[in-house]
C-alpha cells in the first residue's frame, strides 16, 4: 500500500459582535470595503474573523418574533470559499437566538447555488414587501429547527 500524504487546511472562524472588536480593527476592515454600513454593523452586526483576520461581516436583523433577515453578508474574495462554512455558522447562531426562519436576499447566482445546496427555499414573492423594496435578485428562506 502506497503511503499518501495530504495537506489539510483548517481555518479557524469566529463570529464576533462588531461592537466587541476594537474600532481600529473594524475601521481597517471597513476602509477596504467602503460600501458596508458601519452603524448597522455596530448595532446589530457581527464580523467574521478567519485565522485572526477580519474577512467578512453580516447583520442578523430581527423582523418580528422568531424571524430574522440576514443582510449585508460579505466575505472577502480571498475567503469566498469559506461562504458555506460561514452560512452554517450563521444558522447555528440563529438557532441559539431561537429563530424560526431566516430570510436572505441574494443577487449573485453563485450565492443562489450555495443557498439552494444548503436547503434554503426560494420565495416566489417578497414576503417582506413592506419592509424591503429590493428589486433585483432572489429571496430565500431557511426554516431553523
Amino acid at each position: 500500500m502506497e503511503n499518501m500524504s495530504e495537506i489539510v487546511e483548517v481555518k479557524r472562524m469566529n463570529l464576533i459582535r462588531a461592537n466587541h472588536v476594537s474600532e481600529k480593527r473594524l475601521d481597517q476592515f471597513l476602509n477596504n470595503n467602503d460600501t458596508l454600513d458601519k452603524e448597522g454593523l455596530l448595532s446589530k452586526g457581527y464580523v467574521v474573523e478567519i485565522n485572526d483576520t477580519i474577512e467578512g461581516c453580516f447583520i442578523m436583523e430581527p423582523i418580528q418574533e422568531g424571524l430574522y433577515w440576514l443582510k449585508q453578508l460579505y466575505i472577502t474574495q480571498s475567503e469566498a470559499g469559506s461562504l458555506p462554512m460561514l452560512l452554517e455558522s450563521i444558522l447555528a447562531l440563529a438557532k441559539r437566538q431561537h429563530a424560526r426562519k431566516v430570510y436572505v436576499h441574494s443577487h449573485q447566482p453563485m450565492v443562489d447555488i450555495i443557498l439552494e445546496a444548503m436547503q434554503f427555499h426560494p420565495q416566489q414573492e417578497n414576503v417582506l414587501v413592506d419592509k424591503l423594496q429590493e428589486k433585483q435578485g432572489k429571496w430565500w428562506t431557511y426554516n431553523v429547527s
